[in-house]
């Protein structure tokens, strides 16, 4: 998979592309139909390629930095899933002041003049531009007097543990994990939910009673509730069963939260 920069890169996008713009942050299973269409589409018709475009960070880490969601996945897994699920290029956007301060009206500019797409493919709630000025009603106007052709797609609904349906996405995951629902998360996700990261330093308890732990450091990531979850650890490309124990260790007193 190709990785453009800025802009510039979106610019550079092959012409003639089919085209995803959106977060995309955990590449659930509502963005894998999207990405499953781009690629039927390419099949079909012969585009150029399946192109996503995608903020990096989420623009809200400038915007509103105190609303700004967590992470279900750092940078370079939404990378590798992206290219796992069948994209050819990625344009990724910082959030500057630049490229949040366009109107739906210039973005859109750039797109169908600059990019090019033969093919839009979008959720029905896709919104852009500044203030979100623009939505999908709008692209469904401007596309009909362009040579580009849209797709929208309904939202991707499942059904949770308990039976309760719900639409796919990168909020509903986030709240999910946040009761410490890992199950019904990997539901949406459409795969065991991850926490990546270097292992640090811990108090050393676990070895001391020889029963030795790993400390994750996972700050550029959403971590589930409190609690002991069956789990499974990939090291140095060995995976094996673990149980995953998140929290503050009470026990021993007022300590920061980890993951071990």
């Amino acid at each position: 998979m190709k990785t453009l920069e800025g802009l510039t890169g979106l610019r550079e996008l092959a012409p003639g592309a089919v085209v995803s713009i959106g977060n995309f942050d955990g590449v659930h299973r509502g963005h894998r139909v999207l990405l499953e269409r781009a690629g039927a589409l390419k099949a079909a018709t012969g585009a150029a390629g399946v192109a996503v475009v995608t903020f990096e960070p989420h623009p809200l880490t400038v915007l509103r930095p105190r609303s700004a969601p967590p992470r279900l996945t750092p940078p370079h897994i939404k990378r590798e899933l992206l290219a796992a699920a069948g994209v050819d290029e990625l344009v990724v956007l910082p959030p500057s002041r630049e490229i949040l301060d366009l109107t739906a009206e210039q973005f859109w500019h750039i797109i169908r003049h600059d990019a090019r797409p033969s093919h839009l493919v979008e959720g029905n709630s896709f919104s852009f531009g500044k203030g979100r000025g623009g939505n999908i009603d709008r692209l469904r106007q401007w596309t009909v007097e362009s040579d580009i052709r849209l797709h929208v797609l309904e939202p991707v609904t499942v059904a949770l543990v308990d039976m309760l349906v719900v639409p796919v996405s990168s909020s509903v995951i986030r709240w999910l994990l946040e009761q410490g629902r890992v199950r019904d998360a990997a539901i949406c996700l459409g795969r065991g939910y991850a926490l990546e990261g270097p292992v640090v330093k811990g108090a050393g308890r676990g070895r001391e009673l020889g029963i030795p732990t790993a400390n994750l450091k996972c700050d550029q990531q959403l971590i589930p509730d409190d609690g002991v979850y069956a789990g499974r650890c990939t090291i140095e490309g060995r995976t094996r069963a673990a149980a995953v124990s998140i929290g503050t260790n009470p026990t021993f007193g007022d300590n920061p939260r980890t993951v071990e």
